[in-house]
């Protein structure tokens, strides 16, 4: 199971880059931006409930799709660049385990305990 939700991930990370295809914006600047959404984890350094809070709106899939349409409804590319590189990257760091964060701390995700060999 764990390989398919990879595999699942992988499609939503592909799907991304076709999304970032169509906007028409230079290739180089999809790698640039990819990691922007980590900022999200600066609020670690207050406590971890505002980091699980912040790194989860920072890497909410419904969140990025909300942005595209919004910036596909108000005429805004760069809106619609946000919710791609959103949407990539939460796609990119599922791949790798790094699920939606749990108050308890950053170790913990809805995809299991991120060091854990068996989550």
């Amino acid at each position: 199971m764990k390989t398919l939700l990879k595999l699942e991930e992988f499609a939503m990370f592909v799907l991304g880059i076709f999304m970032f295809g169509l906007l028409g914006y230079p290739w180089w600047l999809f790698p640039v931006l990819l990691l922007t959404p980590d900022v999200g984890m600066v609020g670690y350094l207050i406590n971890a409930k505002i980091g699980a809070t912040m790194y989860n709106l920072f890497h909410h899939r419904g969140i990025a799709i909300l942005l595209y349409f919004m910036g596909m409804y108000f005429s805004a590319p760069i809106v619609q660049l946000i919710g791609v590189v959103v949407f990539s990257h939460a796609a990119m760091d599922r791949i790798f385990g790094y699920g939606l964060k749990y108050e308890k701390g950053f170790r913990f995700t809805h995809l299991g305990e991120i060091g854990n060999k068996n989550g």
